[in-house]
């Protein structure tokens, strides 16, 4: 805006001094009688010829006819000579370069004739926002000595700009803005004889040439006022340029090209700056100090380069002058209070009326000075980290009219002061964590208000607190309130509302009907969402809608027949109601430029009607979870366009018609949970586009394609689970690199599990950390079933369960390292499981049970840290179970039943222990011979000491009798000596107890 302004004024201040505009000089005609005596004849047949040469498709020249051409529109004669000096052949219908599609009915189009000459005294020459397709701007044009004013801008012309223009030394104002309608790298040798120039504007020319010398031209204009140079392809920007001589430039524009380096110190001489703008470059580094130098400056734009740093300096802030400051979209970082600090101590306020801080990294409070700069009418603050509440002064800036405070940190209650902003009409104050209420009074005194956006984050406890009869001052155009509460009343204050065009009120907690009242107020809307409510009752077709209209009333209590509205609806949103009945036989009719519907999880029955064939823009159509039945209609191919195709959960039979592969630009389609039999049509390989392919739960039979590896590249998920597909896995499914879920189970397919399952490339590395859309998907995990939507990509799935695979476990299942459910079970697969199994980290979940897998339970596995759900049943496994890590937490025993081999804990079967030491699992094997020659020494061992011992003693006494006799002498005599030693202890213990028994008595 200001710097419109400042271009403006300059350009207003020059064309005064030159003499072009003075009423009393010249007499501009748009069809109104003529003031002098008529043109002259020479340049009435030259203008003539001038149009015979244009094509007029709305007929603006439609004036020039009759004897006196200075009546004609455009034209304009001196009014003393009655010469034609001025020519104004502008497309008043175009306000810019890129909405001449919208226009071009009233653009002129030809060639430019040389009958031009004849205007000698041609002073002013405007075809701008017209378009000559490539046409030639003829050299003649420098030949018009007296031109003093040429704008041909946005006019499409081509090749390079005529060298003759240097010869125009009269001319003060010339504008090439978007003139050619291709990039021509030229030269600037001829501005050297433009000295009179004070307005140059070479918008969009390419200057690439010119990078070493093109400031040292520019700056030899010894009159330039205003120099414009945006989206020249300058890479160039010198850091030193110590002969400059810019001593009345006033307007510098150097947006959008391709300057790398840090800001110059240069441009702080140019001392008569209004208006320097630099956005949109790579520059880098902090803003200098220097800019304080320039006092005059009114706008300053550094938006989007990027690489800008650093704190704003309080420096700036002393820029008194400024109107306009823009610097978002950068990576300026810390507080802010010392800069706006230095602004509102300017004498006589700041006359600051545009601040531009957005995307950036500043942090801190807003300081109470920011009420002190009390010009400000657009303050956007958005996309930063700001904390802390909305200060008070805040109603002090009573001229505000937006304010941008979205995606902050901010938090706190809204002052009372806020209600003083009797100016602002735009409010965006989404993404933050407010506190407390909105009452009347933060609203009471808005009575300019027209926008208002409030949507809430997780950690914002802000609610309304509206009296139910209040009447707000204002009246809306845009209204977005999302998953605040506002019911469970529908809110009443809207009933005075009738300038609404967008009016969203989507997750509000609002319990109600939508009252007859709200569909009273004749209301021609751009969009309607009152979706994720518990809104009730039916919806009648009175609704108005502007082209492209949208209308959301998802995930509520609607019933009835599905409503339709006006033909300029885009896209329609109807999910998750009560509405039924059969699709209406007229929806493509009544809404021909639908490009989005959805009428999922209704209660709609019937078949697809012929006309939704006519919806020739549609690119999402999902129609699932009704009763809808019937085949798969023919006429889809006309949807040429289409992107999304869901079907499920319905209850459509017959064969996948041969038309589906028509569908070039499919990307998800989802046919699954319907009767559908048969084969897969060859045609779908023309879907080279496919992101998504799911055909589970239908009753398709054959072959699975080898040709889905090979003509649907981008496959990302492939689901043909439940259905009667026999015959093996192909292996051209392994060229499938962007495959992250293959669920082939509940089929029929038999033969080995291909060994190159380990070229799946995206199951092996880490996924995205940016959202991506794949649709919506039901899968099996842990043994449940599980609808993802917007995680969807983050899923890496293999499931070929409930088969008849054969074979071993693919060794190269263990190089899909980030795979986090793999179920094989219910195959015959035998084999051992594969010892690097522990690789796969990321597995959450694991199901090998039901096939003929033999050996231990691999060590590995405790490194599976995220292992949350497995079964191993039903195998031949043997061997110890493993007791680390997550298997301390997999203590259900039905995780290993059926395995009669296995022994340890979860389950009551204990393994044998040697030495005190657990048995390793899988020793057993090697160590059961071994455990039967242990067994068989013991037994002799004992045989042999029961027979040295027994008769080495006992037979010795029975054969040898003197042996005997002193055998059992010996034992008598051992046996007197030890009945004599214990009379004796009896006797004196008897006679140390009579002792003490005495004493006691004395």
């Amino acid at each position: 805006m200001g710097n419109e302004n400042s271009a403006s004024f300059a350009l207003l201040s020059l064309l005064l001094l030159s003499g072009i505009l003075l009423p009393q000089t010249i007499q501009l005609s748009f069809s109104q009688p003529s003031l002098g005596s008529g043109c002259k004849e020479v340049e009435r047949e030259a203008l003539l010829q001038f149009k015979q040469n244009l094509t007029d498709p709305s007929g603006r020249l439609l004036s020039w006819v009759g004897e006196d051409c200075c009546s004609w529109r455009g034209v304009g004669c001196n009014n003393r000579t009655g010469n034609i000096i001025m020519l104004n052949l502008n497309n008043p219908f175009r306000d810019s370069f890129d909405s001449y599609e919208d226009d071009a009915v009233h653009e002129l189009r030809g060639e430019i004739s040389p009958s031009l000459l004849q205007l000698k005294d041609l002073e002013y020459l405007d075809m701008s926002l017209n378009n000559f397709k490539g046409v030639q701007l003829p050299e003649f044009i420098g030949s018009l000595k007296e031109l003093r004013y040429l704008n041909l801008s946005g006019s499409f012309f081509s090749g390079i700009i005529p060298q003759s223009l240097g010869n125009l030394s009269n001319l003060l104002y010339l504008d090439l803005n978007n003139f050619l309608d291709q990039s021509n790298q030229i030269g600037l040798g001829w501005l050297s004889g433009l000295s009179s120039l004070k307005y140059l504007n070479l918008g969009g020319v390419d200057l690439s040439n010119t990078a070493a010398y093109w400031l040292e031209i520019f700056s030899k204009l010894p009159s330039i006022v205003e120099l414009h140079l945006p989206n020249c392809n300058l890479p160039i920007l010198p850091i030193h340029f110590p002969s400059l001589n810019f001593t009345s430039l006033q307007v510098l524009d150097l947006s959008n090209n391709g300057f790398n380096s840090t800001i110059p110190h240069w441009l702080f001489n140019i001392t008569n700056l209004l208006s320097l703008d630099l956005n949109s470059n790579d520059l880098q580094g902090d803003i200098p100090d220097g800019f304080a130098s320039l006092n005059s400056l009114q706008l300053l734009d550094l938006s989007g380069n990027s690489f800008l740093e650093g704190q704003l300096s309080r420096n700036l802030g002393t820029l008194c002058n400024l109107q306009t400051l823009k610097l978002s979209l950068n990576q300026f970082r810390g507080e802010v209070s010392d800069f706006i600090d230095g602004l509102s101590e300017c004498i006589n306020s700041s006359s600051l009326a545009r601040l531009e801080l957005g995307y950036n990294q500043l942090t801190g409070n807003l300081p109470i000075s920011l009420g002190y700069l009390k010009n400000l009418r657009y303050l956007e603050l958005w996309y930063n980290s700001f904390l802390g509440s909305i200060p008070p002064s805040i109603g002090n800036l009573t001229f505000l009219q937006e304010l941008y405070l979205t995606s902050n940190q901010m938090n706190g209650k809204f002052p009372e002061s806020f209600g003083q902003l009797s100016a602002i009409r735009v409010l965006e104050l989404s993404d933050n964590q407010w506190e407390g209420f909105i009452t009347e009074a933060h609203l009471r005194n808005l009575t300019s208000l027209e926008e208002l956006s409030l949507i809430k984050t997780s950690n914002s406890s802000l609610s309304f607190n509206i009296s139910f009869d209040w009447i707000p001052p204002f009246k809306l155009r845009y209204l977005v309130i999302r998953y605040y509460q506002l019911g469970p009343k529908f809110p009443t204050w809207l009933r005075n509302q009738t300038e609404l065009t967008t009016l969203v009120l989507n997750g509000a907690s609002i319990s109600d009907t939508l009252p007859s009242w709200f569909w009273q107020l004749n209301l021609t809307l751009d969009e309607l969402d009152v979706g994720g409510n518990h809104l009730s009752g039916r919806i009648p077709n009175t609704l108005v809608f502007r082209f492209p209209g949208s209308v959301d009333l998802s995930s509520n209590r609607f019933d009835g027949p599905l409503p339709l509205w006006s033909s300029n609806l885009t896209k329609l949103y109807l999910r998750d109601n009560l509405f039924s009945g059969p699709i209406p036989n007229d929806l493509g009719q009544k809404t021909p430029f639908l490009t989005d519907l959805d009428i999922s999880f209704n209660s709609l029955n019937g078949s697809i009607p012929q006309s939704v064939g006519n919806l020739k823009q549609l690119l999402t159509l999902v129609i699932s979870n009704n009763n809808l039945s019937g085949g798969i209609p023919q006429f889809l191919k006309n949807i040429s366009s289409l992107y999304i195709l869901d079907m499920t959960k319905n209850n459509f039979s017959g064969e996948i018609p041969e038309s589906i592969g028509s569908l070039l630009t499919i990307r998800f389609l989802v046919l699954s949970n319907n009767h559908l039999s048969g084969e897969i049509p060859p045609s779908l390989k023309n879907c080279s586009l496919m992101d998504s392919l799911d055909l589970g739960e239908n009753q398709l039979s054959g072959n699975i394609p080898a040709w889905i590896g090979e003509s649907m590249p981008s496959l990302s998920i492939l689901r043909l689970r439940s259905n009667h597909f026999n015959g093996t896995i192909p292996s051209e499914l392994c060229k499938l690199s962007a495959l992250h879920i293959l669920d082939l189970s509940h089929n029929n397919l038999s033969g080995p599990i291909p060994h190159c399952v380990g070229d799946f490339s995206a199951m092996k590395v880490k996924p995205p950390d940016t959202e991506i859309y794949q649709g919506s998907l039901q899968v099996a995990i842990k043994g449940t079933q599980y609808v993802y939507q917007q995680t969807l990509y983050l899923v890496n799935l293999m499931d070929l369960s409930r088969n008849n695979l054969s074979g071993e476990m693919p060794v190269e299942l263990t190089s899909l390292l980030h795979l986090g459910t793999l179920n094989l079970s219910g195959n015959q697969l035998v084999g051992k499981i594969p010892t690097q199994i522990g690789k796969l980290e990321w597995l959450e979940s694991v199901d090998l049970s039901r096939n003929k897998l033999s050996g231990s339970i691999p060590p590995s596995m405790v490194s599976i840290r995220f292992l949350s759900f497995l079964n191993l049943s039903f195998n031949n496994l043997s061997g110890e179970i493993p007791t680390a890590n997550q298997f301390q937490t997999l203590i259900n025993p039905s995780i290993y039943e059926g395995n009669l081999a296995l022994c340890g804990v979860p389950l009551p079967k204990r393994c044998s222990e040697i030495d005190g030491t657990p048995q390793i699992p899988g020793a057993d094997e090697d160590k059961e011979d071994e455990n039967g020659h242990d067994k068989l020494w013991l037994f002799v061992s004992v045989g042999l000491g029961f027979i040295m011992g027994f008769w080495g003693v006992c037979g010795t006494l029975i054969i040898k009798k003197s042996w005997r006799y002193a055998y059992f002498q010996f034992f008598d005599k051992i046996k007197d000596q030890l009945l004599t030693f214990l009379a004796l202890s009896v006797v004196r213990l008897k006679r140390k107890r009579s002792e003490k028994n005495g004493a006691g008595e004395t």
